[in-house]
């Protein structure tokens, strides 16, 4: 495998509208190989230039020669309609226009310009991230400082003649010097952790020499912290900087704080502060147990917007999970209003129109649409089924960037004139093309009753030319979160591998369980605080229902599910004996320890009524744990050793209990890999390959085209 190192022609990208796709028959095609389905690219950010009239797309891809992935920026044009590379290094990410649409910054790990590789003393994982500055016409990009300081958010001063970035606090030289006399190399956990300055750094003229890269940064003053040159500090931060947003009439600068360890153990280390363009006092603007993100001004400088996710607590009252709101906020500080009540749906992502019109996308059922926010009303858009995301309007003008997908129609990126003809929509990009070429899956909404009566919907996944087919084996594919939800959206990688198992003959289940995001609040909470045991019931509930209505081959059912979905799946091996075969990964077997590992602790505190002290008997007969004697499953297990939200150890403990019990069993480990396989896409390709392997074998089943047995 290799990776494309430049797309399909763009030339032609902005002639194709949304869901205009030239598609022979289904039958006519050759299956989806897994090649060809690990080649996908992931569109991370997209933004318009300040007029509308262009935009700077940051395209991720596997590059299977590096054992890594790539992420180029790309630019696109209204005047030429085409689409073509800005930077080619494969470590830029996060772009972000200048107020005059000149300039383009952006984060990357690069070298810096001619430095060797021997020159960088820092490993490939330990290399800064600093920032960086393009001309938007092209040419070479310079950094806009040296210090191996790494930026964690910044942004634009509104005359674009400095940018606002946040940084770790340095240490002196004393301090340095004591850290490596007096600890070597050992971690003093939590003592050591330091907090953010927010600096503000003036933008040096471009085009311009690009500096020397071994020529040291300024020596600061004796015993003086070692700033990026020119750099001014506005605010001290005991906290994690994690977002920075600037008022382009008074200069104020808003920023949302989280932890230093990057462990979510307490939701009032993340809130919302802000500051005054030259710095001095900080005034910290919420106080709650919602984790605040997504934080934008309003265009007339009064108000602040912010949304928290799904499962990321309230604002209201003490800790506990609802889904996805939108708020405002008076620029000095207040009551958040919450906005789009009235949407008992789930609020993803959002934009402000240059007329301070509040666009959302909004999760109901399976569909992601976008609506039109007015105090707490909000009103459907015209749109194309699928699933809407990626919201970013131009600060004049009319101009929408968004992104689109569907089951059958891989994602890309689109711009359209107005937010009121978003069926008119056209393509920028056509990185993900190549998925038509090859037979697609149908899919259609599938809804029963659980074992109490409450309505429960999910997705149901077709082999290629085999929509409604009866007696199908089936692969139930549990989602994670839990306050996620699966729809009419295309994905094609290590966690959303459906479609490959569709390809490979097997009808996918993907149950919309209680505790997803979606389909009220209510619906959600009412996993609390039976975490396991009531979603179980919902998804064994659908798995008879498709059994009994003729759907399913009860002979040939298997179970999978990552996070979350591998905690249930943990859980269901040991509430039924009717699955023939298991994958699970980063999933808990047990909530004590899962608890103290996690960096969610208030997170599963609440789903359980307490810390584990606080309600000992409900951690335990919620855990999978104390119920592995009924399991007889041969079960698969992946993991990445250096995961935080599940612990590793989580998933060492089932494979002994497994072990223990002489049960078929497999762990992959993947090094340096976090919750998400995001390091080395080779990971996540052994991971499915393995999978898939798995489930066919235990699960007795062929896939199309293989040889008997195989």
């Amino acid at each position: 495998m290799k990776s494309r190192l430049l797309p399909l022609p763009l030339a032609i990208a902005a002639l194709l509208p949304i869901g205009l796709t030239a598609q022979a028959p289904t039958q006519s095609k050759p299956p989806l190989t897994l090649d060809a389905y690990f080649a996908e690219a992931e569109y991370s950010s997209a933004r318009l230039s300040p007029d509308g009239t262009a935009a700077v797309i940051a395209v991720g891809e596997p590059d299977w020669m590096a054992n890594r992935f790539r992420e180029d920026l790309w630019l696109w044009r209204a005047s030429t309609g085409k689409t073509e590379p800005l930077t080619n290094s494969g470590h830029d990410s996060g772009p972000d226009w200048s107020p005059d649409g000149h300039l383009i910054a952006f984060t990357s790990d690069r070298p810096l310009p001619d430095e060797k590789p021997s020159d960088n003393k820092d490993s490939k994982d330990d290399s800064p991230s600093r920032l960086w500055i393009i001309s938007a016409d092209g040419g070479g990009a310079r950094p806009l400082y040296l210090t191996k300081d790494d930026v964690h958010s910044f942004a634009w001063a509104p005359d674009g003649s400095a940018i606002y970035l946040a940084i770790q606090q340095p240490l002196s030289k004393d301090e340095t010097d004591a850290k490596e006399h007096d600890w070597k190399d050992v971690t003093r956990y939590r003592t050591s952790e330091r907090g953010d300055l927010l600096l503000r750094i003036p933008i040096p003229a471009l085009p311009a020499s690009a500096p020397k890269p071994n020529a040291a940064p300024p020596t600061p003053a004796a015993n003086q912290q070692p700033l990026p040159e020119g750099a001014t500090i506005i605010a001290r931060s005991p906290l994690a900087i994690e977002s920075i947003q600037v008022d382009r009439h008074s200069g104020s600068v808003a920023f949302v704080t989280g932890p230093i360890s990057h462990r979510l153990e307490r939701p009032e280390d993340t809130e919302i502060h802000s500051v005054a363009a030259n710095g001095g006092p900080v005034t910290q603007l919420t106080h709650n147990q919602g984790l605040e993100n997504n934080l934008r001004w309003s265009p007339d400088g009064e108000h602040l917007y912010f949304t928290v996710q799904a499962a990321a607590g309230s604002v209201k009252g003490p800790y506990h999970d609802v889904q996805g709101r939108l708020y405002s906020i008076p620029a000095h500080g207040g009551e958040p209003q919450r906005l789009g009540a009235d949407f008992d749906g789930n609020w993803q992502d959002y934009t402000i129109l240059s007329d301070g019109t509040l666009l959302a996308a909004g999760t109901k059922g399976t569909s992601t649409q976008v609506y039109r926010i007015k105090g707490e009303h909000a009103e459907k858009l015209p749109g194309i089924a699928g699933t809407y995301g990626g919201l970013n309007a131009a600060s004049h003008g009319d101009a929408l960037l968004l992104t689109h997908s569907a089951i059958r129609e891989p994602q890309e990126v689109y711009v359209v004139s107005s937010a009121s003809h978003l069926d008119q929509a056209k393509s920028l990009t056509r990185f993900n093309a190549h998925y038509l070429d090859y037979a697609q899956s149908d899919w259609r909404p599938y809804t029963w009753k659980s074992f109490d009566g409450t309505s429960v919907e999910g997705v149901l996944i077709y082999p290629p030319g085999q929509r409604d087919t009866k007696h199908l084996p089936m692969l139930t594919l549990i989602h994670g979160g839990p306050a996620d939800a699966d729809g009419d959206r295309f994905g094609a990688d290590w966690y959303e591998w459906a479609t490959m198992a569709a390809a490979q003959g097997w009808l996918v289940f993907r149950p919309n369980y209680r505790g997803s995001a979606g389909y009220g609040d209510t619906f959600m909470e009412q996993i609390t605080p039976h975490i396991v045991s009531i979603p179980g019931k919902d998804i064994l509930s659908g798995v008879d229902a498709l059994v009994a209505d003729g759907t399913a081959d009860p002979t040939h059912l298997v179970i999978g599910g990552y996070s979350y979905g591998g905690y249930m799946t943990n859980w269901l091996i040991t509430q039924t004996t009717r699955f023939r075969a298991a994958v699970t990964g980063a999933g808990a077997v047990e909530h004590a320890a899962n608890w103290g590992n996690d960096d969610l602790t208030f997170d599963d505190a609440a789903y359980l009524g307490g810390r584990p002290w606080e309600n000992p008997q409900l951690y335990q007969s919620e855990a999978a744990l104390f119920q592995m004697n009924k399991v007889t499953t041969p079960t698969h297990m992946i993991a990445g050793d250096a995961d935080i939200r599940v612990a590793f150890l989580e998933d060492v403990l089932l494979e002994h209990a497994l072990e223990s019990l002489n049960i078929p069993h497999a762990l992959l480990t993947f090094p340096g890999e976090g919750h998400s396989l995001a390091k080395n896409p080779w990971h996540g390709y052994i991971a499915v390959r393995e999978e898939l392997k798995w489930i066919n074998k235990y699960g007795d089943h062929s896939p199309p085209g293989a040889s008997p047995g195989q």
